[in-house]
């Protein structure tokens, strides 16, 4: 049985996706104490929960402790099961992060599924569908994964209520690793705004001042579409499309918060990318590293990629993985970033 402290590292969700997505791949029963310690409301709340119950529900798994709140939870898995499946959380919270904890495990099973995710589709904290669908899918399919998405309706804090469909299939004769050294060639520079259930002139406001704050044209700007039951919603995406990989980034309206600031945060975090030759940026970095390192896995061959920075998700993401694969994962700082390098152990 692998044994977790759930406050090390970052001290959050992330220990409990990962470690429930590498117990389903590799059959090892896990107990995990202290969840989520770090954060002011610790233990499992909605989103969490639905992620311990869809691991539960692919893998025929016995668990204890999957309730509300709980701090601990001893997770059995048993043999991964391919199917249609459908979850739902009650709230805002992330069903993109639900997808995230069993998207690996499904890559194994025997065939292929298609799930329907209900719940948040743009939260702070936690990939957008943008994100996902623009950014990380790509990246899977380099890997020899399928993996589709279809946004069917868009989710916003605290109302929720958006919907996502996804197909994955698993990649025949495992995932195969890809070096991501670099970014390539810039293919487009762009940005949307979405302000589902506000004023329109909200997203004016924030595009034209992410416009003069990266000098950007208005020809890369766009007002996304969007509809009344969706709302009240504002997320402003920035996305930088490259020949060998494309970033994603997202600031979120927040009552209280002006415009201005929205999208003075989103040019500040765009601007740092931009200015970094490395290929991923931070929040990527850190869900890559899982995908790629099951093909290092797989494959038994070493694998690489540069990132801007190595954030406290990261660090934390490789010290889980490592307790379950036979894997040795190694970052050092280069010009521009940062090499991380996963390697059979």
């Amino acid at each position: 049985m692998i044994e977790l402290d759930g406050s090390e590292g970052e001290g959050g969700g992330q220990v409990l996706r990962t470690a429930l997505a590498l117990s389903m791949i590799t059959g090892m029963p896990l107990r995990i104490e202290r969840i989520r310690a770090k954060r002011s409301k610790p233990g499992l709340m909605r989103q969490h929960l639905a992620c311990v119950q869809a691991a539960m529900q692919i893998s025929g798994a016995e668990c204890e402790g999957a309730e509300l709140g709980s701090q601990q939870l001893r997770f059995a898995p048993g043999p991964i099961r391919a199917g249609d499946y459908r979850y739902a959380i009650a709230s805002a919270g992330s069903c993109m992060l639900v997808l995230q904890t069993v998207l690996p495990a499904l890559l194994r099973a025997d065939g292929p599924s298609r799930l329907e995710l209900q719940g948040g589709t743009h939260n702070p904290l936690a990939p957008s569908f943008d994100f996902l669908a623009r950014a990380y899918a790509p990246l899977a399919r380099k890997l020899g994964a399928g993996l589709a998405l279809d946004l069917r309706r868009r989710g916003f804090y605290p109302a929720g209520g958006g919907m996502v469909m996804a197909e994955i299939t698993p990649a025949a004769g495992g995932l195969a690793p890809v070096n991501i050294a670099q970014r390539g060639a810039v293919q487009s520079l762009s940005a949307e705004c979405i302000v589902a259930g506000l004023p329109r002139a909200i997203a004016r406001r924030e595009l034209d001042v992410l416009a003069e704050q990266l000098g950007w044209t208005q020809d890369q700007l766009l007002v996304a579409a969007s509809h009344q039951n969706e709302g009240p919603g504002n997320a402003l995406t920035a996305t930088l499309a490259h020949t060998e990989v494309t970033e994603v980034f997202t600031a979120y309206g927040a009552k209280g918060v002006n415009a201005e600031t929205v999208a003075g945060t989103l040019a500040r975090e765009v601007g740092a990318y931009l200015a970094s030759e490395a290929a991923l940026g931070p929040h990527l970095a850190d869900q890559w590293l899982l995908l790629l390192a099951l093909a290092v896995h797989d494959s038994g061959k070493p694998a690489h990629f540069t990132c801007t920075e190595i954030t406290g998700h990261t660090s934390t993401n490789a010290s889980v993985i490592e307790r379950f694969l036979p894997v040795a994962i190694r970052h050092a700082a280069q010009a521009g970033g940062h090499r991380v390098d996963i390697a059979p152990a």
